[in-house]
């Protein structure tokens, strides 16, 4: 996917130009974009189509980021994203998705933080296999939603920030009314589990004044039936993608950035968009010079990232009830289990575990064969008739150096306007990426809306240098106000 050599030693030959006038009439704006997930991926697709000369430099030896489609079943699955969270015209994604007509299976009619499937959409079990009573499931999860409205009240009252499984503790203590025994209270451990798998964090790392800053789009949650890479790929179509491209070195000057890779190769432009995951930015594996400002480095420190994977178990037949989610309930939240079942949205007869926080982090230590076999020893708790897996996937999300976390969350005690100092800009380099995004933070709309604030920021920036804000017109996604094609939605 590289670009032709020609053009690469014409930009050179026009940046090192001693001819100022020159170089305003004849130059091309050149911008780098470190990272191929859906954040770099929007930035570089609006600045290519605004006549930018854009490289896009990419560690992996795949696009995408954290969106990973797989199809070594002989279908696609998705490791990592793999829901539109707001199934509406107001997400930033819809334009994209509406225009390729990709389908999708809403899991939920609402547009609830705490769960992404309806309610009536669970099966849940005990640890000897007997099934939970809808009713239970219903009346628990409708107590669950009472108790974080009243956790509100807490932390109003409080000056300093607590976690929310603190928070919760104390609303027990004011409100014994709302404590739970026996099995009520092991489906209120998984209410629990699953609120700790929105945020891929534990709840007692998870602020209570900022668990719920991010702003929800209507329209519930909507699968991708067909995955994600559709996305990306059209995205991606034409750009000028590096693959195999880590980088290491970002150096800002007066008049444009200097980017180096593995293995010494430098690359030079008028500025950059740094659309790398915050676990990369944690890692300090990319060495900016001058270093980043206090401010911005204190984002990158302080901002949570936590960890969700996905066990993907693939099998001969459907031995399963029909229903979205299967749950196994038990006396704390890293006791308990959850199954996706794509089933009943696509058809094909597979089965997704998806640990999330502490739990997530001690699956990582096993072997993929270890790590599948642990799923399954699950599902044999409330399934003791289950065969085996043909096939399994297992993803890596915290420990993969290209990622080190599955997505951003808000930590106790830390402010949720890290996430826009993340964003802003430092002179000549602008970021984007997930945990950048102040109103979506974790998803990937939220990237992709990053993505395109980040480029027309850098296009402005480099256009003023060029003297060329008049003559030059933004080329932006000029139908992301409409929808060409309308977002298909099922529930089978």
């Amino acid at each position: 996917m590289e670009s032709g050599n020609g053009s690469n030693r014409h930009l050179h030959k026009d940046v090192c130009s001693s001819n100022v006038e020159r170089r305003k009439v004849s130059a091309t704006p050149s911008v780098i974009v470190i990272g191929g997930g859906i954040a770099g991926l929007a930035a570089a697709r609006a600045l290519h189509d605004a006549s930018f000369h854009v490289t896009v430099l990419e560690s992996r030896d795949r696009i995408g980021g954290r969106i990973h489609t797989d199809f070594s079943f002989g279908f696609p699955v998705d490791l990592g994203a793999s829901w539109l969270h707001g199934v509406c015209k107001e997400n930033p994604l819809a334009p994209v998705i509406g225009r390729l007509g990709l389908p999708l299976y809403r899991t939920s009619g609402d547009n609830s933080v705490l769960y992404d499937h309806d309610l009536e959409s669970y099966a849940l079990f005990d640890m000897d296999g007997n099934q939970v009573p809808q009713e239970l499931v219903t009346e628990v999860g409708q107590e669950f939603e009472d108790i974080l409205k009243e956790t509100n009240e807490v932390r109003q009252e409080l000056q300093e920030d607590i976690s929310i499984k603190r928070a919760i503790k104390i609303v027990f203590e004011r409100r014994p009314d709302l404590r739970l025994e026996g099995l009520a209270h092991m489906v209120l451990q998984w209410y629990l589990c699953r609120m700790e798998g929105w945020f891929a964090a534990d709840a007692e790392t998870i602020s209570v004044k900022c668990w719920d800053e991010e702003e929800l789009l209507p329209g519930g949650h909507g699968l991708m039936v067909r995955g994600y890479l559709p996305v990306i790929n059209t995205l991606a179509k034409g750009l000028d993608i590096r693959l195999g491209h880590r980088v290491t070195h970002i150096m800002r000057r007066l008049n444009g950035v200097k980017v180096t890779v593995e293995g010494g190769k430098t690359f030079s432009a008028d500025a950059a968009v740094v659309a790398v995951p915050l676990g990369v930015l944690k890692s300090h594996t990319i060495r900016f010079e001058p270093k980043l400002p206090d401010w911005k480095e204190k984002a990158i420190a302080e901002i949570g990232i936590g960890i969700e994977n996905k066990i993907i178990l693939h099998f001969e037949e459907v031995f399963w009830p029909n229903v979205e989610f299967l749950g196994v309930v038990a006396e704390t939240s890293y006791g308990c289990s959850y199954f996706l079942n794509l089933h009943k949205a696509t058809g094909h007869s597979v089965l997704v575990y998806m640990p999330a926080g502490q739990l997530a982090k001690d699956i990582e230590k096993m072997s993929d064969e270890a790590a599948a076999s642990f799923a399954f020893i699950q599902l044999k708790k409330i399934l003791p008739n289950a065969s085996a897996p043909i096939h399994y996937l297992v993803s890596h999300w915290g420990t993969d150096p290209n990622s080190f976390g599955a997505y951003s969350y808000d930590r106790v005690g830390q402010s949720h306007d890290l996430y826009e100092w993340l964003r802003t800009p430092v002179d000549n380099l602008f970021f984007a990426g997930e945990a950048t995004s102040v109103i979506f933070p974790g998803s990937a709309h939220g990237a992709y809306s990053t993505g395109l604030m980040a480029s027309e920021d850098c296009r402005m920036r480099v256009l003023e240098r060029y003297g060329e804000m008049d003559s030059m017109n933004s080329l932006m996604y000029e139908e992301a106000s409409q929808i060409l094609v309308p977002l298909q939605i099922s529930r089978l």
